[in-house]
């Protein structure tokens, strides 16, 4: 499909508009319509989107640990079935980056960093910041801010605007972002209003109510943040630069919060375990991690010391201490049996200590223990390729579901057994595909033209070669013309 193209402007600041008092119990739901439906088709959204996305993987690091997105994904999409429009489709990932952040960019992308999510107390607190982002989805902010100012391409606006929400880490690609905006004779700009705030704050509370998730962490959250600016001086977190707490906004959600009834709402393991995984991944000091751990398996519940003993067993994993892991792993799942992350761990720990039959059937038995859990099927899909099964993983990787099927993952596995059944046309095809899919697509167009060298290649595998060449080559020509 040829882009076409869109007349954006986009605030990367906020605008102070002063909210109208309205009475709590009088709330409406504004009109869905506006004037971004003229502006944007439904397709050219989701391609906007998957745009937005691909630009990501280049300007940050986003999370491909499977079970890591497996629960944000389970937990974004709990939110969005219960949200005001829940046809809305969304996709939800995790930026492994320490700095307090979340966004909203085109076509339901969310994406929450990983400091945001370890900063979290309660899993209502992570919830209540992923409702709020999906309420900025549901009521279109974004595009309500589209106006006619430029004609600029979907893969540079997509650019453009990855650098703008996520912060942009580097100053490089801060000023390649500016660049290109000034190329385009456009003013970009994120201009979400304190109004827009305000209502992402009301819709997103309704959808927590209605997901089972205690209304109240929102504003518990929004204090803390505000509180803990005292500490950061300069370095303000970029959450709160695009999302402002101020005290009427603490005082606003407090009292809509007030008027849905109390209970209680505990953490899910999925949410526990989640963190325990990153606090691993994100801290470099490998000894404090060990004392962070041994101070938690003094305290708490059961579980919750099983929680503390499961990330002192990654920390072994991450140390290629493969018995000491393995030993934690297998108590746990004896006494856990129904908690998948637990024999995953174990197969884990099996895989990378090269014992393949080991972790093989360990993998079969939590693929068929847990048929819906997707990072298991993938996991075992990756073990059956080392132990030199690739008949067989892909068997186990073409069962995943369509929605799977579009990740950069996906494309990588399929083109490393293609290369292992000695189909190396098949293999440089969804090469190309992983690239694109990460956003790198000069190497995805270096791969086709390696496709189209490859000898006896059937009249279909040359249409779809040829095709996605075209593709490739009009999309990079297009971001060229651009810069």
């Amino acid at each position: 499909m040829k882009l076409k193209t869109l007349s954006i402007a986009i605030a990367l600041s906020l605008l102070p508009v002063m909210p109208k008092a309205i009475e709590i119990d009088k709330l409406q739901l504004p009109d869905m319509g506006d004037s971004s439906g003229a502006l944007i088709s439904p397709a050219e959204e989701k391609e906007f989107g998957a745009a937005f996305f691909r630009n990501l993987h280049s300007q940050t690091e986003i999370s491909q640990d499977l079970e890591i997105q497996q629960y944000i994904q389970s937990i974004g999409r709990q939110l969005a079935t219960n949200s005001d429009n829940p046809s809305t489709p969304f996709y939800f990932f995790v930026v492994m980056d320490p700095d307090i952040n979340a966004f909203a960019g085109p076509g339901g992308y969310i994406g929450v960093n990983s400091g945001l999510i370890l900063l979290t107390e309660a899993e209502s607190e992570l919830a209540s910041v992923m409702a709020h982002e999906i309420g900025h989805v549901t009521q279109r902010h974004l595009y309500r801010q589209i106006e006619a100012a430029s004609k600029m391409s979907i893969p540079i606006v997509a650019a453009t605007l990855a650098a703008i929400l996520i912060g942009t880490q580097s100053p490089q690609m801060g000023q390649a972002a500016l660049m290109a905006v000034q190329a385009g004779s456009v003013q970009f700009q994120i201009n979400f209003t304190r109004d827009n705030e305000k209502e992402a704050d009301r819709v997103g509370m309704q959808t927590l109510a209605n997901s089972s998730f205690d209304p109240r962490s929102m504003p518990t959250f929004f204090e803390r943040l505000q509180q803990s600016t005292r500490y950061y001086g300069k370095g303000v977190p970029e959450f709160l630069r695009t999302h402002p707490v101020s005290e009427s906004r603490i005082a606003d959600t407090r009292g809509r919060a007030e008027t849905f009834p109390y209970r209680q709402y505990p953490d899910s393991m999925g949410y526990l375990l989640t963190k325990a995984k990153l606090y691993v991944l994100a801290t470099a000091n490998k000894d404090a991690a060990i004392k962070h751990f041994s101070t938690l398996e003094q305290q708490g519940t059961d579980e919750q010391r099983a929680i503390a003993r499961y990330g002192m067993g990654l920390i072994y994993l991450q140390n290629l201490q493969y018995p000491a892991a393995s030993e934690i792993f297998q108590k746990l799942l004896e006494k856990y049996p129904n908690q998948p992350q637990y024999i995953a761990a174990l197969a884990r720990t099996a895989m990378e200590s090269r014992d393949y039959n080991k972790a093989n059937q360990l993998f079969a038995r939590a693929a068929q223990s847990f048929p819906s859990n997707d990072a298991i099927k993938i996991e075992y899909t990756r073990c059956l390729l080392k132990s030199g099964k690739p008949e067989q993983a892909k068997q186990v990787l073409l069962g995943l579901p369509n929605d799977q099927k579009e990740r950069a993952f996906y494309f990588q596995l399929l083109a490393q057994i293609y290369a292992d059944l000695n189909q190396a046309g098949e293999s440089h095809r969804y090469m190309a595909e992983y690239y694109y899919a990460s956003g790198q697509t000069e190497d995805a167009i270096m791969q086709i033209r390696l496709a189209t060298q490859e000898k006896n290649l059937s009249y279909q595998l040359q249409a779809i070669l040829g095709e996605r060449l075209n593709f490739f080559l009009s999309e990079e020509e297009e971001r060229q013309k651009n810069r």
